[in-house]
C-alpha cells in the first residue's frame, strides 16, 4: 500500500486527486491540505507517509520551503511537485531542497499515478518537458556544434557581429543589402539559440 499526502490549495484540484487515488487498487491518500502548515497540524506521529504530492504556490509557505520540512520531519518521505511552474528557476529550487520528482499540472491523472509507482520504484519521475530541462542544464550543448549548423554567409556575419559591427556596416563589408543582413541575423540567432547581439557576442568569450 502506497500511503501518500497532498497539498494543493485549488480545493477541486485536491478533491480530484484524493478522490483519484483512494479510488486506485494499493494507494491510501491519508492526508490533504490547502497549506503546508495546515498539512503540518494534521500529520501526527503515527502517521506515516511514502510520498507527498505538493503544488509549489500556496498560501503562506511555498510548496518548495515544504519540501524541506518534510523530509526533516520524516526523511523517508519522497516529494512530487505538482505545479504549473515550468521555470528552470523553481524546478532546480524544488529539487535542490530535496523533492524527487517534478510534473506539470496538466499531466493525466493516470501519469501522476504512474509517476508515483515510478518514485516508489526507486526512480525519479519528471514531465517531459521538465526532464529535458534538466538534462540539457547538465548537458549543454557546445556553442562550437551549434555554430556548425552556420551557412558560410551567416558565419561571416556572425563574425562580423562579433566585431562590433552595425547591420549597415556588416552591408557594406558583404557588399549586400542591410535587408539581407537582417534576414540572416535572423537564422543565426534561431541557429544559434540566442535573441540579440548581446548574447551572441557573449557566446564567443563563453
Amino acid at each position: 500500500m502506497i500511503r501518500l499526502g497532498i497539498i494543493e490549495d485549488d480545493e477541486q484540484i485536491r478533491t480530484t486527486l484524493v478522490n483519484f487515488f483512494d479510488s486506485q487498487p494499493g494507494f491510501s491518500c491519508l492526508l490533504s491540505a490547502h497549506s503546508v502548515a495546515a498539512f503540518f497540524e494534521q500529520w501526527k506521529e503515527t502517521v506515516y507517509l511514502d510520498i507527498v504530492l505538493s503544488d509549489i504556490g500556496l498560501p503562506g509557505e511555498s510548496g518548495i520551503k515544504g519540501v524541506q520540512r518534510i523530509k526533516k520531519h520524516a526523511p523517508q518521505c519522497q516529494v512530487i511537485m505538482l505545479t504549473v511552474y515550468d521555470d528552470a528557476n523553481r524546478v532546480f529550487q524544488a529539487l535542490c531542497n530535496g523533492a524527487s520528482g517534478y510534473l506539470l499540472k496538466q499531466t493525466p491523472l493516470l501519469k501522476i499515478k504512474e509517476a508515483v509507482l515510478s518514485l516508489y520504484e526507486g526512480g525519479a519521475p519528471m514531465s517531459p518537458g521538465i526532464a529535458r530541462m534538466v538534462v540539457e542544464y547538465f548537458n549543454p550543448r557546445n556553442p562550437t556544434d551549434l555554430r556548425e549548423k552556420l551557412t558560410p554567409r551567416e558565419a561571416q556575419i556572425a563574425a562580423a557581429i562579433e566585431e562590433g559591427l552595425t547591420n549597415k556596416e556588416v552591408a557594406i563589408r558583404l557588399d549586400i543589402s542591410v535587408e539581407t543582413v537582417k534576414y540572416h541575423i535572423k537564422h543565426i540567432y534561431q541557429k544559434l539559440e540566442v535573441n540579440s547581439r548581446h548574447a551572441l557576442i557573449s557566446r564567443k568569450y563563453k
